[in-house]
């Protein structure tokens, strides 16, 4: 019913920079948050970024001053640009999306992308 189509993954050296987009698509109302979370393997996945609806964002220590979250609520997608990127970035990306399905139930409903996977060379 709903789908998170994640692009923009890849391999870069360390320094360079990549963007990643989630559009999401199917039976939405609103969608109150979006979000980039990355997951090595053996590790838990863990948060990189997180905006509302009305822009407020989060980001992990780890990424801050150096990745930007940003969000087209009109095009329901979410964009990650990420700078500076070292190879301590490698991972699968995912995105994820908290939202409502009608405007006649505040019940929230929570979708991940199938991950793009991102790989520094150092």
């Amino acid at each position: 019913q709903v789908q998170l189509v994640e692009s923009g993954g890849g391999l870069v050296q360390a320094g360079g920079s990549l963007r990643l987009s989630c559009t999401a698509s199917g039976i939405i109302f609103s969608i109150n948050s979006m979000g980039w979370y990355r997951q090595t393997p053996g590790k838990q996945r863990e948060l990189v970024a997180t905006t509302t609806r009305d822009y407020n964002t989060n980001y992990a220590d780890a990424v801050k001053g150096r990745f930007t979250i940003s969000r087209d609520n009109a095009k329901n997608t979410v964009y990650l640009q990420m700078n500076s990127l070292k190879p301590e970035d490698t991972a699968v990306y995912y995105c994820k999306a908290v939202l409502t399905k009608t405007a006649y139930s505040t019940s929230q409903y929570m979708y991940w992308g199938q991950g793009t996977q991102v790989t520094v060379s150092s």
